[in-house]
Formats: C-alpha cells, sequence, structure tokens
C-alpha cells in the first residue's frame, strides 16, 4: 500500500519555478525533498534558502535510488528522455508524478515504457507566474488554483489517492481527477488558446507608444503573452488536435461578432454580450465563496 507520509524521500526533477514551489511546500511541510537540474547556481540558491535538503546536477544511481516520489518538472520531450535513460535508477515501488501541461501525449508513452514495479500517475497544477526560475518560486501561488490528476487504467487506487493528496498538500484549493483526454480537450481550451489570443493581441498592431495608452483591459489580457517560446511551441503541437478546435471555435464566435457590429445587428450584439456577463459572473460567485470559506477557517482557527 502506497501512502504519501513524511517518511517518504521527495525527488524534484527541474528546479525552476514549479519545482522550487514544489519544494518549498513540501519542505515546510516536513518532507526531505531533494533535486536534479542542469544549474548549479538553482541547486545552490535552493540549497541556500533551505527549499531542499540535497541536490546535484548529475543523474546518479545512488542518489536517485533513495527517493520514494518522483516528481517531474521539466519539459514533456526532457521527461521521456529521462524515463527512456534512467527509470533503471529508481527505486522499486517509487511513485512517479509531473506537471505536465499537455497529458496524452506524455501519460501513455510514459506508461508503456515504465517498468512494471514504478507507477506514473499525470498531474497538472494550474498554477504559475510571468516570471521564471527558482529564484521567483513561492507555494502562495497553488494557494487558489486547481490541481488536476489524470489517472489511467494502468493506475492503482493507493497511487491515485497519494497523487491527489500531494495536490491537497501542497495548498491546492481544488483537486480534481479526470481523464488524460478530457484534461486536454479542456485545457486546450483554457489554458492554450488563451495564450494563443493573448500572443496575437499583442503582435497584432505596430505602435511604439501603444504602452504611453493602454490601459487595465489591454493590460489584463496581455497579461500572459509573456511567455517561454520552446515550451509553450512544444505544448501547443503536443496537443495541436484539440488546440486547433478550440481555435476554430473561438473564431466562429469572433467571427459572429464581427459580422453583427458590420450589420449594426444590435440584438445579435446584446445577446452575445448578456450571455458573455452571465457566464462570467459565474466565476465571480465562485471567487466570493472561496473568499468566505477562507474567512470562516480563519474565524474557526482564530
Amino acid at each position: 500500500m502506497w501512502k504519501l507520509d513524511k517518511d517518504k524521500k521527495v525527488l524534484i526533477v527541474g528546479l525552476g519555478l514549479l519545482g522550487g514551489s514544489y519544494a518549498e511546500a513540501l519542505t515546510d511541510e516536513g518532507f526531505y525533498v531533494g533535486a536534479i537540474t542542469r544549474s548549479r547556481e538553482s541547486i545552490d540558491y535552493a540549497l541556500e534558502k533551505g527549499i531542499i535538503k540535497s541536490g546535484t546536477t548529475n543523474v546518479e544511481p545512488e542518489y536517485v535510488g533513495q527517493f520514494d516520489l518522483l516528481v517531474f518538472c521539466v519539459y514533456p520531450h526532457v521527461f521521456l528522455d529521462w524515463i527512456e535513460k534512467y527509470q533503471g535508477y529508481i527505486k522499486p515501488g517509487a511513485l512517479l508524478t509531473d506537471v505536465t501541461g499537455v497529458k496524452r501525449s506524455v501519460v501513455y508513452p510514459i506508461q508503456s515504457i515504465l517498468r512494471e514495479d514504478l507507477e506514473f500517475i499525470g498531474a497538472h497544477p494550474m498554477a504559475g507566474r510571468e516570471v521564471y526560475g527558482v529564484q521567483n518560486e513561492t507555494k502562495e501561488m497553488f494557494k487558489n488554483a486547481n490541481y488536476i490528476v489524470t489517472p489511467t487504467l494502468k493506475n492503482t487506487k493507493d497511487g491515485i489517492e497519494a497523487c491527489m493528496d500531494l495536490g491537497r498538500l501542497l495548498g491546492f484549493r481544488s483537486v480534481k481527477a479526470i481523464s488524460p483526454e478530457e484534461h486536454d480537450e479542456m485545457i486546450g481550451f483554457l489554458s492554450q488558446l488563451t495564450h494563443c489570443i493573448a500572443v496575437s493581441l499583442m503582435v497584432c498592431k505596430e505602435s511604439e507608444h501603444l504602452v504611453d495608452y493602454t490601459g487595465d483591459s489591454f493590460r489584463d489580457l496581455t497579461r500572459i503573452a509573456k511567455i517561454n517560446e520552446s515550451m509553450w511551441t512544444e505544448l501547443f503541437y503536443m496537443n495541436k488536435d484539440e488546440l486547433l478546435l478550440q481555435m476554430e471555435l473561438f473564431s466562429e464566435k469572433f467571427n459572429r461578432l464581427k459580422e453583427a457590429i458590420k450589420d449594426e445587428d444590435t440584438d445579435t450584439i446584446h445577446e452575445i454580450m448578456r450571455l458573455s456577463t452571465k457566464k462570467r459572473k459565474l466565476f465571480d460567485i465562485n471567487k466570493n465563496e472561496e473568499h468566505n470559506n477562507d474567512n470562516r477557517e480563519g474565524k474557526k482557527e482564530g
């Protein structure tokens, strides 16, 4: 029976923003956390700040073999290569998870080549910032975020529960389990499409004075346009079928509004805006409920 408890040693593979934030949260909870990453500077920083107990830039059998839970915070192709090369170093019975933003193209290939005495469960922390690197880590970004687990038939009940417990332990507001297919459809719309829109907005008009005139609307809409081009291109390609469907859907809705404005079709414009307002209010209601729940919890603790 696999259970997430503080006797388990945790290895973070890839000590960037997410990896560092995981490390901080788990260390603060009393876990022994180690790390493997390419940058010696990142290891030294994390050791100095007490985010990790140990770390290395080399993948060594003796080091990898001491850990019970491995969290992969690297690009999808790096994760796949790592498993192919180094899974022999992992101790029998270890649990593996990740933070990758696509699932079908990662979960099934990894599970197909993984040793039978290991278990991998995909997970996606829906949290991030517009900065990178372990120097910008903070466990606070998990507080109001969602954590998604993507189990398959190859996963055990204990393993799934342990992965969900990890999300709760990290401090995520909501922890849910859905299939890799459901995840990729949803993420294609909620995350990848929105990044495409933000990037397109940022590059569609040439003017060196835009920054002098912009207001909150443009600033809010393009917040995520500061983007890691290598990572996001890889994610777009790995979820291309779903992303293209969501882009077509957006084009259809955008063009409907465009034609209504062109034709001065007030009824259609009002209909679209009323529906938009109604749907957006659901997010506000959810945020207010979270705020009220936090206040009630605070009063209980007080």
